[in-house]
């Protein structure tokens, strides 16, 4: 089983390790074993951790799924939730007292700086973007507004916003989607 970058692809995984598929519990465990390795290697740590850290996480992935306790929300979400869970386990092992005694403070605290600094630049990335899309929003005209504001913030489907405007759901996903081309448009031309 080939990972591809679709979410369907990701429920189709997801649905393949709940049944316990050896192909794709095997392409999961591939396909970011190295990314964590790096993690660990880089910030104090051996290839036995990272294999150590790397399985538990799995195991912590896996158990997850069984329980129905992850839903993929992208196309890379469940790689990222292997690494997320596997970051998180190494930090603890580096936080531990066992630890502490064998690797130095130091570089545990610049490892806690560098990711409060990536999660700092993320979220101005990210507040920047949102800022950029709400002044954009703003200058759609009001059938694109009332279209957007339905379907992204009240949560209604196309079929129930079809019947509200009274038009067929297909006329619906259309607007829908030129409506999020001109507002891509706006705001290309606002970071100009």
């Amino acid at each position: 089983m080939k990972l591809t970058s679709t979410i369907d692809s990701q429920t189709q995984l997801v649905n393949a390790i709940k049944s316990n598929d050896p192909t794709a519990l095997r392409t999961l465990y591939t396909s970011s074993f190295y990314k964590v390795e790096s993690l660990v290697l880089k910030n104090k740590g051996s290839k036995e951790h990272a294999k150590d850290i790397y399985q538990e996480a799995f195991i912590s992935v896996w158990t997850n799924i069984k329980n129905d306790a992850f839903v993929p929300q992208n196309e890379n979400a469940l790689q990222g939730y292997l690494y997320q869970i596997a970051r998180n386990k190494w930090m603890d092992v580096l936080r531990s007292g066992h630890f502490k005694k064998t690797k130095s403070v130091p570089m545990e605290k610049a490892f806690q700086d560098k990711i409060e600094d990536d999660i700092q630049g993320q979220e101005a990335i990210f507040a920047e973007k949102m800022k950029l899309a709400m002044g954009a929003f703003k200058n759609l005209g009001n059938p694109c507004k009332e279209l957007l504001t339905k379907f992204y913030f009240e949560k209604q489907s196309l079929r129930d916003i079809a019947d509200v405007l009274q038009i067929e759901e297909n006329t619906a996903r259309n607007k829908k989607y030129r409506c999020m081309e001109k507002l891509r448009e706006l705001v290309l031309v606002q970071k100009s």
